[in-house]
């Protein structure tokens, strides 16, 4: 249904005073409708079409669902941001989001691409709502990047003994415990006790913290080119703790228990929000804040880790999420920002951006300027991919392993290994583990994706990998974002 139909269609049930009628018409057509806002003057031609035949109906006094009123308002007054040249699938997915009532603004980074219910690379900022499908299953995922006192240089000639240390050192994979016991004060946190639902998954949390997962989550040896410098970087999350977090807050959402079988997912779903001032949302936020210091607490061991197999200490840090919902001051009211894969980056903020597995990882600042105000100081969190996994490696087949555990192959994809070892070993960097579904040919170039946020953002160093770990390519990624 095009959006000129859905507003003469709308007008005349309203205009026969059928109320009950145009609520459900527009519950049915009305979220669909935003994903066809796929672009400004599209917006606008609708805002325009929208005063011209529903807004002289709302002027006579004749009652329309709120809905409908909320979103002629919201694709009329908020803004979106877009930086790049994201896809109309993607634009539609925000155009989405943004069309919620409760939606203040709406940013795409270049790096976007879809992904479930909010763009990744996505950013919307809410009032008095925080958006539980926008920061996702992998609450808290982010970047540490750490500069050592070693050279690169120091550990050449050992590259790869070091990368089998690490792969053998730290775990990777889905569900997987650490094999050594990590204890940290999170633990003694409050909210395990105060949120009612957390306490049951603490245990999960201890045996899984300081453990990567699969998917695009790594643990990194860089250069620093200027200096020959040696860095350790990490990406991942907060493990099944967040995403056993997310799914119980969905399943509340929709009015069903909290450890309740998991609802299916849709990358077309609307927004989940909660409103903040509810209990439930407030009991979210104590949640996510508890998953994200799991999450550093998580990045912190591993690199603690690597640092000991290295026989090196940290010079220099930078750490940050871009899974998450912060409380900020935009516009001179506040907002919950979500950014899904995305990195806040406010004046004079440091924030850590890998690339692929052949390509560079940087640290940027944030700069003051009109377009990193527009962005809601948000910036890009890698480089974005262009391919799905399926179309990389192929459609998995399940089978089992020798210990009897589910694990998928693929075939049929447009990446094969031999295109994937080619690559690494042209750009002279040591892969251990990582499927051909995180090969550096389903990436965007970083630099082209900096390009775009030019005068949001300055880089302060320049990273090239000579070391990557990443989970086996029978793994697989349970997150959708």
């Amino acid at each position: 249904m095009t959006p000129e139909i859905y507003l003469h269609t709308l007008a005349g049930i309203v205009g026969t005073g059928k109320v009950a009628n145009a609520h459900a018409f527009h519950a049915k057509h009305g979220a669909a409708l935003a994903g066809q806002l796929t672009t400004a003057q599209r917006a606008e031609e609708f805002a325009l079409l929208a005063r011209a035949i529903v807004a002289p109906l709302r002027e006579a006094h004749i009652s329309m669902p709120k809905g409908v009123v909320a979103l002629i308002g919201r694709v009329d007054a908020a803004p979106i941001t877009v930086f790049g040249t994201p896809d109309e699938k993607t634009r539609g997915q925000l155009a989405r989001c943004i069309s919620m009532p409760q939606a203040a603004a709406g940013v795409l980074c270049a790096d976007a691409h879809y992904g479930y219910s909010q763009p990744v690379g996505g950013v919307v900022g809410y009032r008095d709502a925080v958006s539980v499908s926008g920061v996702g299953y992998d609450i808290g995922c982010g970047l540490k990047g750490v500069r050592t006192n070693l050279k690169a240089a120091d550990v050449r000639a050992d590259l790869p003994l070091l990368i089998n240390t690490i792969a053998r050192t730290i775990s990777f994979g889905i569900g997987r415990k650490n094999a050594h016991h990590v204890d940290h004060p999170l633990f003694d946190d409050t909210a395990w006790n105060d949120v009612p639902w957390l306490g049951k998954l603490k245990e999960l949390a201890r045996g899984q913290l300081g453990t990567v997962g699969s998917g695009n989550h790594f643990v990194d040896l860089l250069v620093e080119l200027e200096t020959d410098a040696l860095w350790v970087s990490t990406h991942f999350g907060s493990r099944g703790l967040g995403h056993k977090t997310a799914t119980g807050f969905l399943n509340l959402a929709a009015g069903e228990p909290f450890d309740g079988r998991a609802r299916g997912e849709s990358t077309e779903a609307p927004p989940i929000l909660l409103a903040t001032n509810s209990a439930l949302g407030q009991a979210y936020l104590e949640a996510m804040r508890l998953a994200g210091e799991y999450a550093y607490a998580g990045r912190d061991s591993v690199i603690g880790d690597v640092l000991c197999i290295l026989g090196a200490h940290a010079t220099f840090a930078v750490h940050n999420h871009h899974n998450y919902a912060w409380r900020e001051e935009h516009g001179g009211e506040q907002l919950y920002v979500v950014r899904k894969g995305a990195t806040p980056l406010a004046p004079g903020q440091l924030g850590f951006v890998g690339g692929s597995m052949a390509d560079i990882s940087v640290v940027v600042e944030g700069i003051a300027s009109a377009q990193g105000t527009a962005a809601l100081y948000s910036a890009m969190h890698g480089a974005g991919r262009t391919m799905s996994r399926t179309q990389a490696a192929g459609k998995p087949k399940y089978g089992r392993d020798a210990t009897g555990r589910k694990v998928p192959t693929r075939t049929g994809g447009a990446i094969t290994p031999e295109m994937m070892h080619k690559a690494t070993r042209a750009y002279g960097v040591e892969v251990w583990g990582a499927g051909t579904d995180e090969s550096p040919f389903v990436y965007r170039k970083l630099q082209d994706v900096l390009d775009a946020h030019a005068g949001t953002l300055i880089v302060r160093h320049v990273l090239r990998p000579i070391g990557v770990v990443m989970a086996g390519e029978g793994e697989v990624d349970p997150y959708k974002d």
